[in-house]
């Protein structure tokens, strides 16, 4: 039904409202753990306990709030898009099983870090091998969503591709460009976390320099790849509303220009701010594209909205907490906003 574009009902608006808010969620997930992610990813690279216990520490007020987004999108797709989430999370079985065992393994391992000195070592490289997973896997569930996955035609549509069809090359290249760009993230949020004179500032300074020209090279691979394989995308993208994408490019273009002259002038608040933006943009550039998909050549939102009735119920239920949330974040941001030294380690002297 992709000939459903205008607006006409108040339940449509309500459809496609939930579907912005659902993007909101997993845009949030992707910029806060996102960064908590790349920091595990960095620490693989530093043999040194204490720093990794450091790194550990510079999150350990906020990561399982991060998180919650995560949750939050779930609980929305499943009480607003059910025959959507159904068959999605069919298809995507393996990969987000793959997420959630990433996500249990850093959460035990910051804990066992604390709490054990004999295995510490073992929790330590659990934390960045965790986090890695989890990048991974959620950038190459990400490209098999693009992909779109064949449905029965039945009353209630499910999945009918076999277990690994989400895999494929460009899926793959997905969740490298997903490890890739939480790298990058997590070496921004190290710089904005630690005191300038900290060996970890210094580290992570020529990290996000490598890192930047690497997701760089991996995001402009992305959009050319997904410009010459899905027709859907070519097709918004050259069609009438081809100069809101050209603005939409122009601003992620100035907004990485300010983010780099920000990382060079050691404005690491700004810094990471400015690549807050980037993923903001780039994320709202998609959705306009996919509209009016949910899953692209699967389902539109349309078909695949909970009825009317239930949709207004879970509208006045959930609604409130958002706000909720978002207030939390931000006070959770004022409280750690301190910069830390390697010290900060958990259990170190």
């Amino acid at each position: 039904m992709t000939h459903i574009m205008e607006l006409t009902h108040a339940y449509q608006w309500f459809t496609v409202i939930w579907w912005l808010l659902i993007g909101l969620f997993v845009v949030l997930y992707i910029i806060l753990d996102g960064a908590d992610l790349g920091s595990g990813i960095f620490s693989l690279f530093h043999p040194n306990s204490d720093e990794r216990g450091a790194i550990m520490a510079s999150m350990a007020g906020t990561w399982d709030a991060n998180e919650t987004w995560l949750v939050v999108a779930g609980g929305a797709i499943f009480g607003t898009f059910p025959l959507a989430y159904g068959s999605l999370f069919h298809y995507l079985m393996i990969p987000l099983m793959v997420v959630l065992w990433g996500i249990i393994l850093r959460a035990v391992s910051l804990e066992f870090h604390h709490h054990s000195s004999s295995s510490r070592r073992i929790w330590d490289w659990g934390f960045g091998i965790g986090s890695l997973v989890t990048a991974f896997s959620a950038g190459v569930a990400l490209g098999a969503f693009l992909q779109g996955f064949p449905i029965t035609d039945g009353q209630v549509p499910t999945f009918q591709g076999g277990v690994m069809d989400f895999l494929s090359p460009f899926s793959l290249w997905t969740g490298v460009t997903a490890v890739i760009a939480a790298a990058l993230a997590g070496g921004i949020y190290l710089r904005a976390r630690f005191e300038r004179d900290s060996s970890i500032y210094a580290q992570a300074m020529a990290w996000t320099d490598a890192m930047f020209y690497l997701a760089l090279v991996a995001i402009l691979g992305t959009v050319t790849w997904s410009f010459f394989k899905f027709p859907w995308a070519q097709a918004r993208w050259l069609g009438p509303e081809w100069w809101m994408f050209m603005l939409a490019g122009a601003v992620v273009l100035f907004a990485t220009w300010s983010m780099r002259r920000a990382s060079h002038h050691q404005q690491d608040i700004s810094a990471m701010l400015w690549l807050g933006v980037i993923v903001f943009i780039n994320f709202g550039a998609m959705m306009a594209t996919l509209y009016p998909w949910f899953v692209p050549g699967t389902l539109t939102l349309f078909d695949a909205a909970n009825p009317s009735n239930s949709l207004t119920a879970f509208s006045y239920s959930m609604l409130g907490f958002i706000p909720v949330m978002l207030s939390y974040n931000f006070y959770q941001a004022w409280v750690f906003r301190a910069r830390l030294h390697r010290l900060a380690a958990y259990e170190s002297h």
